[in-house]
């Protein structure tokens, strides 16, 4: 997988991790319609898609030698009210 432009070398996601990490997900959702998708232009972090929606990104993160993947959600407002 090409590393984008901002992303820097190390902490771009391999395929190999992009399959971990949609195989981890998928065991803590317990969900197999979780799909962690590689960006196309940006290395530096992957989609995460449930059912075929949209639904975060998770990035890498290393730091002092330790790897870790940073998982981010944005709900909107309005998604709350839709389920109220």
């Amino acid at each position: 997988m090409a590393v984008g432009k901002g992303a820097p070398k190390g902490n771009a996601l391999n395929k190999e991790e992009v399959g971990k990490l949609q195989t981890y997900l998928r065991n803590v959702f317990a969900n197999k319609t979780v799909e962690v998708r590689a960006r196309e232009r940006a290395g530096d972090a992957a989609e995460v898609y449930i059912g075929g929606e949209f639904v975060a990104l998770v990035s890498k993160d290393i730091e002092d030698g330790e790897t870790s993947y940073q998982l981010a959600m944005s709900i909107l407002d309005y998604d709350l009210e839709d389920e109220a």
